[in-house]
């Protein structure tokens, strides 16, 4: 099992990201030291693989797969493995024998941030290590409310806020996960079509683990009586990932993005975005400046960058998509 050696205490900042709190919970962990982890570390990936692993409008190197990726399924083996074996204690204890469920990986981010590629690479790598032969990843766009359904409660153009998600299908899940339940299905979204796919559904076998990808994963619980519901969907996750950008950056990769699929996937007549295609770059440009002032950058403000503090680990981009810092919360 690797070891991450830990740099003197006077050498790491424990600087808080929010200016409301003097102290804060996460530990800056030096790059060159994080870096240098990856050399204890075996499976590392090829130029090939990560062009395969890499979403649109999200470019990843080499460097930055094999220098920050690999360190970092590392280290989750190692949480992993003591959470296994304090399962193991616990039993002793307690007399008790029970099946070892899915220790379970949130990912959460903004829109454009690099959330879908960073689990798919963690995915590829977790794959590799002997104890967790099968890692599932679970994108929670397969729990938003189809459009029909989102048209009827006046939603549409709230899509990706908290409420748009069928949370309750979405917690049922993840707690069927933690009870060991085998053959659990998730609803697929198609990004082409901008909807649910009748019938069609990912199977979760009780993985060794799973990687949970979503803009709104580390969101706490509701304060509402209203459907006597008090749990949050972290509430189930052994560790979680927070990937961080400043605003300004996250709208130029939206944007750019937004370029990339005019020119790809918009164009196909099954694509409910195909009348996109047929615009000027000035008049597209300005669609996707609209949709990221009015949805995206709301969304991101209320909803997703607030719960950037309930991570295990931040890693926070730069504008050229590299990860220039890492705080890794105290245990």
């Amino acid at each position: 099992m690797a070891v991450l050696h830990h740099a003197p205490r006077k050498e790491r900042a424990q600087v808080s990201r929010d200016a409301h709190y003097s102290t804060s919970p996460f530990t800056q962990i030096p790059l060159d030291e994080w870096r240098a982890f990856a050399s204890a570390t075996e499976l590392p990936l090829t130029e090939s693989e990560v062009r395969r692993l890499a979403s649109l409008g999200d470019p990843i190197t080499v460097e930055q797969a094999d220098g920050i990726y690999r360190p970092l399924s590392a280290l989750m083996q190692i949480y992993a493995g003591h959470t296994s074996q304090l399962r193991e204690e616990t039993e002793s204890v307690l007399g008790v024998s029970r099946e070892r469920t899915p220790w379970v990986i949130g990912i959460a981010g903004s829109v454009a941030v690099g959330k879908s590629t960073a689990a798919r690479l963690l995915q590829e790598l977790m794959s590799r290590w002997p104890r967790t032969p099968h890692v599932a990843l679970v994108p929670t766009d397969g729990f938003l409310y189809p459009n029909a359904r989102l048209e009827q409660m006046g939603l549409l153009g709230r899509k990706g806020f908290p409420e748009s998600y069928n949370r309750h299908a979405l917690l049922e899940f993840l707690a069927a996960v933690k009870a060991g339940e085998p053959h659990l299905r998730v609803p697929v979204y198609d990004h082409l079509s901008y909807d649910i796919v009748p019938d069609q559904h990912i199977e979760v076998d009780r993985p060794e683990i799973l990687i949970v990808e979503g803009l709104n994963v580390l969101q706490p619980p509701r304060l509402s009586t209203t459907d006597g519901e008090f749990r949050a969907v972290s509430d189930y996750f052994d560790f979680s990932i927070y990937l961080d950008a400043s605003e300004e950056a996250l709208e130029t990769w939206y944007m750019e993005r937004f370029r990339g699929l005019r020119k790809t996937a918009f164009s196909d007549e099954r694509s409910y975005f195909r009348t996109y295609s047929h615009l000027s770059d000035a008049e597209a440009d300005a669609v996707a400046h609209n949709i990221w002032q009015t949805i995206n950058l709301p969304n991101l403000r209320e909803n997703v960058a607030p719960t950037r503090s309930r991570a295990s680990i931040v890693l926070t981009k730069d504008a050229d998509h590299s990860i220039t810092e890492i705080w890794l919360r105290n245990l």
